[in-house]
């Protein structure tokens, strides 16, 4: 594990998990107008920038959020964009000292690069968040559903946090942005069954595409889009691609294995739909495992302990 990123993740992370939710407080609406007033405006102001230069950037502070307890496991060491926060931190650090915590950073960059491409919020952040001194990385890589798993698996890791089926289809969409790494779903391709086989479950034509791009099951290098029609668009043509057997990982195949979460997918095939259930399931999400209160700390910089 690289020394230096490991430090970063583990000093922005919130502790909860597997231990259980340490709140001291509710999160709330605009929650630093008294303490920095300009401090959502300039978390905005630099990530639209850096967005603007780089549209790879919304699916990494995404993907951050969702894993905000889980930064030091493996699967998100590949994840970019945390030089992006600490430019945030310094200029926050700048103009109100100790004030904004770095989790509270994490969740309005995740918002703020997905809406750069609309011009406007699509999605309400509360915030009031603070920043953890614990992490077991061992509750960490229990806790992150893994893209092999089945339904009944990812229903399990979602009501663990007290998350719905719903909650569990309409987070799913975060893959309608970023990439996805061969190793994770190549065996789909190679050998599902033990067997030398292919999944059954994901269309030919596609699967024929897929191994074009990965050509073995040793590649850990290669990666292809999630969302092969639009996939550096935050849009809902991931349940469009789940109707054509066209889910990149076991994970998303799986959704359509359960009745209540295939309705839920022709639900969030509606566009309109889609915006209000994701913006109200990213509160829900938003709000899990979070330090807040006299509870935690408020970092200078989210890669050191305070002294």
């Amino acid at each position: 594990m690289n020394t230096n990123l490991s430090s970063f993740l583990i000093s922005i992370v919130v502790f909860g998990s597997l231990l259980g939710v340490f709140q001291g407080g509710e999160l709330r609406k605009h929650f630093y107008k008294d303490s920095c007033l300009l401090a959502e405006d300039i978390v905005k102001e630099i990530i639209w920038k850096r967005v603007a230069s780089n549209s790879t950037l919304p699916a990494k502070f995404l993907r951050m959020h969702f894993m905000i307890v889980e930064k030091a496991a493996t699967p998100n060491l590949s994840l970019g964009g945390f030089n992006v926060i600490d430019e945030v931190k310094t200029e926050l650090e700048k103009t109100c000292t100790r004030v904004v915590s770095c989790a509270d950073i994490v969740a309005l960059a995740a918002r703020d690069s997905v809406s750069y491409q609309f011009q406007r919020p699509i999605w309400e952040v509360l915030t009031c968040r603070r920043d953890g001194s614990i992490l077991r990385i061992s509750d960490a890589l229990n806790n992150i559903p893994s893209p092999c798993f089945n339904f009944s698996s990812l229903n399990q890791s979602f009501a663990n946090k007290s998350l719905t089926v719903h909650d569990l289809v309409v987070l799913s969409c975060g893959h309608t942005i970023g990439v996805g790494h061969c190793k994770f779903f190549s065996k789909r391709l190679y050998n599902f069954a033990g067997k030398n086989d292919a999944d059954p479950s994901l269309n030919s034509t596609y699967a024929a595409f897929l191994k074009t791009q990965c050509e073995s099951l040793s590649n850990n290098i290669t990666i292809v889009p999630m969302d092969p029609g639009s996939p550096l668009s935050f849009d809902n043509n991931y349940y469009k691609n789940l109707k054509l057997d066209q889910g990149l990982f076991q994970s998303d195949a799986a959704l359509l294995t359960n009745n209540e979460a295939t309705n839920t997918v022709d639900e969030l095939l509606d566009s309109q739909d889609f915006f209000t259930e994701f913006g109200q399931s990213m509160k829900r999400m938003g709000a899990i495992h979070v330090l807040t209160g006299s509870l935690g700390e408020i970092r200078k910089k989210c890669n050191v302990v305070n002294s």
